[in-house]
């Protein structure tokens, strides 16, 4: 049976971050966790148009500090400040706690997994053609510097009685490769005759990687200058090596 594990999850560590930066005793942890599931689930309700991707939370002292990053950074924050200060007043009432929100805009929403998925939900809610809405998601994401995107999308697709799941692809989309950066979302849409799931892949960019230039140089010609250097260094270590044959 297949093992499958979340692009993210085997990329801790390594070239990927957590969400929750926190440290406390191990008699806290299981509370602050689902406190953290509940922080993250108001913010995405009251949030709900706001394209937000994802929220950071971290726990400096006895503070919550909360990162919003969205591609819509206007609506979360209000005319004046204005929703962005009800929403730290209703976090401190619910939680208890001190709260500092900052909200973090993303430049590329067309290359963001999760804004990608809720895209497509979105246009599925809206009767649009899971097809052409997969085609136009591919589209913007290869054209705003995307290197792979994989989009499948499964349920009653159309109002079928049978449900049966569809797939579009378009570059590479190296899940083994951990210096790999694959961004991946699960999203959901909502209709009369049942729930459609979506889950994007997109393959952002590459790390350690070679330039063209590296590659170049590594690719260029040797010179006779090099080729006669290198005779003389294996002339230089066969007479060291007759000499030290003949001492012994």
């Amino acid at each position: 049976m297949g093992h499958k594990v979340p692009p993210k999850a085997v990329r801790l560590g390594y070239i990927e971050q957590w969400e929750s930066k926190w440290y406390a005793p191990k008699r806290d942890i299981p509370d602050l966790i689902e406190e953290d599931y509940k922080i993250r689930e108001l913010l995405k309700e009251k949030l709900k148009y706001a394209s937000v991707s994802r929220i950071g939370i971290e726990r400096p002292g006895k503070m919550l500090k909360i990162n919003i990053f969205t591609a819509r950074p206007g609506l979360v924050i209000g005319r004046r400040g204005t929703e962005i200060e009800t929403l730290r007043t209703d976090l401190e009432n619910k939680f208890g706690k001190k709260v500092g929100i900052y909200v973090l805009e993303i430049k590329q929403p067309e290359i963001d997994a999760q804004l990608v998925a809720d895209g497509i939900a979105m246009q599925i809610e809206r009767r649009i053609s899971q097809k052409r809405a997969m085609k136009m998601a591919i589209e913007r994401a290869m054209q705003n510097g995307a290197l792979g995107i994989k989009i499948m999308v499964g349920g009653r697709l159309g109002g079928n009685e049978i449900a049966r799941t569809e797939w579009a692809k378009d570059g590479r989309v190296p899940l083994q490769t951990f210096r790999a950066l694959i961004d991946f979302a699960k999203a959901r849409a909502y209709n009369t005759y049942g729930v459609t799931g979506i889950k994007v892949w997109v393959f952002r960019k590459e790390f350690y990687k070679k330039t063209d230039r590296e590659l170049l140089d590594d690719a260029r010609p040797v010179s006779k200058e090099q080729i006669e250097q290198l005779e003389k260094v294996e002339l230089n270590a066969d007479k060291a090596e007759i000499i030290v044959g003949g001492e012994e």
